[in-house]
């Protein structure tokens, strides 16, 4: 959990790096670049999420949600041609199914954020330093857990280089 992140994990301040589910800007994903989400296309999805599927009859059914159906159906619309959700045909309404489980989707978003922080064309490691200043900022613990996490991947990469080389 981020210091400042509320508890649904969402971040809505656009003046801040990236930390909750949704980049604030264009975020690339096994579906492809997606624009920003905003305050009521995260909750349809948070809603969504709960429900596992849903039609926008059912959304508005359990009284959460104040907007007309209209502006629910065009906002699952929304969502849908953005790549975050499924659809299929019932009567004539659309049930509606998230693609990604939350953890998926916040995945997909921290590792995109990640690779447009160490693609930014600083050669330096000044990426780097921005992230250990940020998780030491949280927590000094996490750092110990990043050195770990580090060390984990080199013998990874390491076992793979010998077994390649083993191969040949």
């Amino acid at each position: 959990m981020v210091q400042g992140l509320p508890p649904n994990g969402i971040l809505f301040r656009r003046d801040l790096a990236p930390v909750g589910l949704f980049l604030m800007t264009k975020a690339s994903s096994i579906f492809g670049s997606r624009p920003h989400l905003g305050p009521f296309e995260q909750q349809l999805l948070q809603d969504l999420w709960s429900h596992g599927s849903a039609t926008v009859r059912e959304l508005l059914a359990d009284g959460k949600i104040h907007q007309a159906y209209t502006t629910v159906m065009t906002t699952v619309d929304r969502l849908y041609k953005k790549g975050l959700l499924d659809r299929v045909a019932e009567g004539r309404a659309f049930r509606y199914t998230p693609r990604q489980a939350p953890e998926e989707l916040q995945r997909a978003t921290a590792l995109e954020s990640i690779r447009q922080l160490l693609g930014s064309g600083d050669a330096s490691s000044l990426p780097l330093s921005y992230l250990v200043e940020a998780l030491s900022a949280h927590d000094a613990q996490l750092l110990d857990e990043l050195q770990l996490l580090v060390e984990r991947k080199r013998r990874e990469l390491q076992g793979r280089k010998t077994k390649s080389r083993e191969q040949r």
